[in-house]
């Protein structure tokens, strides 16, 4: 990688007003395997891509259990992500400890950023180079929030991020207006068809991808792979059928097909 004088230690800022070292980090989430995050009222799914280094190995785990009304699906360093996810669960522990109630989501995310934040400030430290996106709920309903290695956090309805995350965003902004009525089954297969765009042209399936989900009266669970691949065999038929749907469409008996 290319190297320059303004990239040492992450207190160092160019002439141009950059951290270099804050950049390799969020470039580190980019280049990480897709996740993707979206809300309705009354619940919140994560899914992420399962993806390996090689056909000998198995996958790393993208999407972590808080508590049982918080969880987290992280792109970027895993190692970095287990260790922020272990600082999140110690965190809601010792409030459930003291207060005898649930650790608002809001409150923790703000914790997480400031954790992340300090990081940017110490020459002995680095950033965390993952991604992270929160799901929670609380009395304030449901929330899903992106945490960048810069510190920042943002609150969405739909969100993805890693590698090919563009495509999922795409999808996402066509149909983020409708969330908030959807149930929980429309909700989960809204978040498989955004990792679907992400996997462009490769078959997804339960061992390509994970699915966590979040709601009112159920606790954060990952879907087991035979629930999740029924989920998926009922995203195909429709598919095929818009598909079939588009070709009849194209068709007109008085012109003549082109060559392409």
């Amino acid at each position: 990688m290319f190297r320059n004088q303004y990239d040492t230690d992450v207190t160092t800022w160019s002439p141009a007003g950059r951290l270099f070292q804050v950049e390799y980090a969020m470039e580190a989430v980019k280049q990480g395997s897709a996740a993707i995050g979206l809300r309705s009222r009354s619940h919140v799914v994560l899914a992420s891509v399962n993806k390996a280094n090689s056909e000998l190995s198995s996958h790393q785990r993208k999407i972590f259990k808080i508590d049982d009304h918080i969880g987290i699906a992280i792109a970027g360093l895993t190692a970095d992500g287990r260790v922020l996810s272990r600082y999140l669960r110690s965190e809601c522990i010792n409030y459930s400890f003291v207060y005898e109630s649930s650790l608002p989501v809001g409150r923790l995310v703000v914790q997480l950023a400031d954790k992340a934040q300090v990081c940017t400030q110490r020459s002995w430290k680095r950033p965390y180079g993952v991604g992270l996106l929160v799901a929670g709920l609380d009395e304030s309903g449901a929330h899903l929030y992106y945490n960048c290695p810069s510190g920042n956090y943002f609150e969405y309805q739909a969100f993805a991020i890693g590698s090919r995350s563009q495509a999922a965003k795409t999808y996402l902004e066509r149909k983020f207006e409708t969330f908030n009525d959807c149930s929980r089954e429309e909700l989960i297969k809204h978040g498989l068809f955004a990792i679907k765009e992400t996997l462009q042209g490769e078959q997804l399936s339960n061992s390509s991808c994970t699915v966590a989900i979040l709601g009112k009266d159920e606790p954060f669970q990952i879907i087991d792979q035979k629930t999740l691949q029924q989920l998926i065999d009922t995203l195909e038929p429709k598919e095929e059928a818009s598909d079939q749907s588009a070709m009849e469409e194209d068709k007109s008996p008085d012109v003549a097909p082109m060559d392409i």
